[in-house]
């Protein structure tokens, strides 16, 4: 009997013990720590809006948000940080430059290099970073085979392009003129991250891009319970999709990855690929003190650059055909300078640094439409900012989409479209022009979407006039990037077959 009462004591204790540890760091994490921030911040004279218990300010922030994005926009104007941030129009009015508020997330993209921090972000930065020089996007030869394995980077994204504009001028040819372009750019940003990054089947990327964009609106709608403790752990139908979504990524992923390494061990290819894949599991064989590559790492990578590479990059484009399409004269100015510098060949990367009109248009297009519209940046030891200590714990949000929207930076045009402010490229030069961050956790692709920019647009506009559709509608949201709520539908005018 005492042996009995022992069996089921320990048990007993086991799961007491794991309660109160559940309970203390539940109390830590959505009391004590906030607490102890908001008295260090508050001394100091930083204060922000009484938050709630376990909700914070996500319930207030999701209830102006909902408010001022519910309609379209009655102009096409492009003053969009009281639609997308109304919370922080009207907290910084009501408390300064600065303010606290309190809420929290959790990414899907795993611990890539977009999450990683400290000693493993220095280490997988270093990896990837080759992946993206310029030395190693410069274009080589205008093949046409994509099992060439000696097309570069700019390679593909002419050769891909060439195939978008086919297709738009087969959709073209069934009469109608209106298209969606959105969804041409991002099927195109899709292909060639595939292709240049993960030597990967248009199909294969195709597929996994669906899936992620699956994943990533699953994701957000999820996000309304995380105010909830435990809630990634609670059963639920989001959980359920979401976990499903996972593993149908990760399943796709290890098809691409073991195609690789099959490759390689049947003496199929000497390497891996000269691409992002490649290098990762080139460096995955490696066994290094202190860091080392494994496969979840591996995935996990390879999720971060399948989205960010393809999704960021369609957004651009798509946000500068819609505003070539609604200036005109700009539009025209573009094309010219591309047919003085390209004349009839296809954009070379002798041809990219002479397209100054068509940067200054790129640079003014993210200005006003940023793929991200906030930067978080987690402070993980006490610091001094300024002015101010920064405790350990705080998460500080860099509102880009404002600061790339402040008439005392920009002028009294800030919100109209008008590249000419980058002639001088003073603003494209300092902290106030942030689409691709900026110091050391810059974007690591930065180079290479600049000149999937340039090859596109310049292909493009060699190819079409464009015009905004009638029906279009100006409604930008913010679903993780800032996104067109129902595409940007555009009316093509063949130039040339």
């Amino acid at each position: 009997m005492v042996f009995m009462a022992l069996m089921i004591l320990i048990p007993g204790a086991v799961v007491l013990s794991l309660l109160l540890r559940a309970v203390w760091i539940t109390i830590s994490c959505y009391y004590l720590t906030p607490r102890r921030i908001r008295r260090v911040m508050a001394e100091q004279g930083v204060h922000g809006p009484a938050p709630r218990f376990l909700v914070g300010n996500l319930k207030d922030i999701a209830v102006l948000v909902k408010k001022t994005t519910s309609d379209d926009m009655e102009v096409r104007g492009h003053d969009i940080v009281g639609r997308l941030m109304p919370h922080y129009v009207l907290w910084s009015k009501t408390y300064g430059a600065s303010w606290l508020q309190q809420q929290g997330s959790k990414h899907f993209v795993g611990q890539g290099l977009l999450m990683a921090n400290g000693h493993s972000w220095f280490h997988q930065r270093r990896i990837v970073s080759p992946a993206f020089m310029a030395d190693r996007l410069k274009l080589d030869l205008p093949l046409l085979d994509y099992n060439v394995i000696t097309q570069s980077h700019a390679g593909y994204m002419v050769t891909c392009t060439k195939k978008m504009i086919k297709s738009l001028h087969d959709a073209i040819a069934t009469g109608d003129d209106e298209v969606e372009i959105g969804g041409y750019l991002t099927r195109l940003t899709g292909d060639i991250i595939s292709r240049t990054e993960f030597d990967s089947s248009y199909e294969k990327g195709r597929r996994m891009f669906q899936l992620l964009e699956s994943l990533q609106s699953l994701t957000a709608r999820s996000s309304r319970y995380l105010w909830i403790p435990g809630s990634r752990f609670l059963p639920s139908r989001f959980r359920r999709e979401i976990k499903e979504m996972k593993v149908r990524v990760e399943r796709l992923l290890m098809e691409i990855i073991q195609s690789s390494k099959d490759g390689v061990e049947i003496g199929r290819s000497s390497s891996y690929g000269r691409g992002l894949l490649g290098m990762l599991l080139s460096e995955a064989q490696k066994k290094r003190e202190g860091f080392s590559y494994s496969l979840p790492l591996v995935m996990d990578e390879c999720k971060t650059f399948f989205f960010a590479g393809h999704e960021t990059s369609a957004l651009l484009l798509t946000w500068t055909v819609m505003l070539l399409a609604t200036n005109p004269t700009w539009q025209e100015r573009a094309r010219a300078e591309v047919e003085q510098v390209c004349g009839d060949d296809p954009p070379s990367s002798e041809h990219l640094p002479k397209l100054t009109l068509l940067t200054m248009i790129i640079n003014e297009s993210l200005r006003l439409y940023p793929p991200a519209t906030l930067l978080p940046r987690m402070v993980f030891e006490d610091i001094k900012l300024g002015d101010l200590h920064i405790p350990k714990g705080l998460s500080i949000w860099i509102p880009v989409l404002a600061i790339h929207h402040d008439a005392t930076i920009w002028g009294e045009d800030v919100h109209e479209f008008n590249p000419e402010r980058f002639a001088g490229r003073s603003f494209a030069l300092t902290r106030h022009f942030l689409p691709f961050a900026s110091g050391p956790r810059n974007c690591v692709g930065q180079a290479y979407a600049m000149m999937e920019a340039k090859i596109i647009l310049a292909m493009l506009l060699s190819s079409f006039s464009f015009a905004i559709s009638d029906n279009y509608r100006h409604a930008p949201i913010n679903v993780l990037t800032l996104k067109p709520k129902y595409g940007v539908p555009v009316y093509l005018r063949p130039l040339r077959h």
